[in-house]
Parts: structure tokens; C-alpha cells; sequence
């Protein structure tokens, strides 16, 4: 996979990630990646989808009878 990241401050950077990625990375959604940069190529290790604090995973029930 080859694709380009962009900051908040409209900065980019191409990123190379040889494995599949996880099924919640969407276009223009938040990403973590992890690697490290070689002539100005972030090649990543890892890529997790970003999520903010209300995401419930699918088949998850939380029982609030407390």
C-alpha cells in the first residue's frame, strides 16, 4: 500500500505499508502509523485506526444494570 497521510496543519508525507491494512482505516479518518522515515518515505510498521472515545467495537453489548 502506498498512500499519503495529512496533519492537521495540511502537511503530507507519502507512507509505504507492505501489509494489509486493519478494515477500519477509511479515507479521511484518523490513523497511527509507526515506522520510520528512509529518503523522505515514512515506511510504516504498523497501521491502527484512529477512533475517539465513543467507538463501540461491533458484537460488543455493555449492560448498565449497576
Amino acid at each position: 500500500w502506498v498512500f499519503e497521510v495529512v496533519d492537521q496543519n495540511q502537511n503530507s508525507v507519502n507512507v509505504v505499508f507492505s501489509k494489509t491494512l486493519p478494515s477500519l482505516v477509511e479515507e479521511n479518518k484518523g490513523i497511527i502509523v509507526e515506522g520510520k522515515f528512509i529518503d523522505n518515505i515514512f515506511i510504516a510498521e504498523i497501521v491502527l485506526a484512529k477512533h475517539d472515545e465513543n467507538y463501540m467495537p461491533p458484537n460488543i453489548e455493555i449492560n448498565n444494570d449497576s
